[in-house]
């Protein structure tokens, strides 16, 4: 082989490997979905997993009128588990969409998508986060809600359930992001135009009291976040706000898996 050819098939080697499936035996990843019955899900495997290493795991519920496969190629998201050692799992909506309001029929998929994942890879499961945006993030409020007891935390963005809701579970932490001028899934202002409000659901269900503001920070210099908290009887609850309107915020959900992984905040 001519030198030059040689040096680019070693290359490009790492890239093409990265594309398959860590685990032998396993068909799935990324943009080819793993089948569960009817339905299915995709999966993506953090940067430089050994293949054996118990891996984190968030489970991340897509927008309207997507698919499993826009998060685990968004760099918003899979850009931050892969560089984390989290295991990104993105099921897939009947019809591009979640059954939130009411009924378990998607909280059972979930539960079942979960399952099959530790079937498949060996799973963390004392770290195992869920998440979602817009509808996404609704139907991860209607999942902790009615499966969430063994749920390390509870990742949403720009998407609620309404705050009079009775859940009869709840994840050991709650974090919400929301803009406070979005206008597709509307901030959720209380009575009063209570700020604080979007959590109310929450720090009833986990015993909050009192709360703290912690002030503003920054990820990256365009947007600025106002951070409210509070510590409970039975868990912790973040709610942080920014500005602006409906997306995903840059480096929010990693900057939350790094707190609560315990690691040093980075960004990227």
């Amino acid at each position: 082989m001519h030198p030059l050819a040689l040096l680019l098939a070693l290359l490009a080697a790492p890239a093409a490997a990265a594309q398959k499936s860590a685990l032998p035996g396993n068909p799935c990843h990324i943009e080819t979905p793993c089948p569960l019955g009817e339905r299915s899900y995709h999966v993506r495997e953090p940067d430089g997993w050994d293949g054996t290493t118990p891996l984190p795991v968030l489970l991340h519920f897509h927008g309207w009128a997507r698919t499993g496969a826009l998060p685990v190629a968004h760099e918003r998201i899979s850009g931050h588990t892969r560089r984390r050692g989290v295991l990104l799992v993105a099921p897939n909506g009947l019809r591009k969409t979640w059954r939130f309001r009411s009924g378990r029929a998607d909280v059972d998929f979930a539960d079942a998508v979960l399952r099959d994942v530790m079937r498949r890879y060996p799973v963390d499961r004392g770290a195992v986060f869920v998440s979602g945006y817009s509808y996404g993030a609704a139907m991860a409020w209607r999942f902790v809600c009615e499966s969430g007891d063994d749920i390390r935390a509870l990742l949403a963005v720009a998407g609620t359930l309404p705050q009079s809701e009775t859940c009869p579970q709840a994840p050991r932490a709650v974090r919400h992001v929301h803009g406070t001028t979005d206008t597709v899934m509307r901030f959720p202002a209380g009575p009063g135009g209570d700020r604080l409000h979007p959590v109310r659901l929450w720090r009833d269900r986990l015993g909050c009291v009192e709360g703290a503001h912690d002030g503003p920070y920054r990820i990256v210099p365009w947007l600025t976040f106002d951070r409210h908290s509070w510590d409970c009887a039975d868990g912790a609850v973040v709610l942080d706000l920014h500005p602006g309107g409906h997306f995903i915020p840059h480096g929010w959900l990693g900057r939350q898996l790094d707190e609560l992984l315990g690691r040093e905040p980075a960004y990227p």
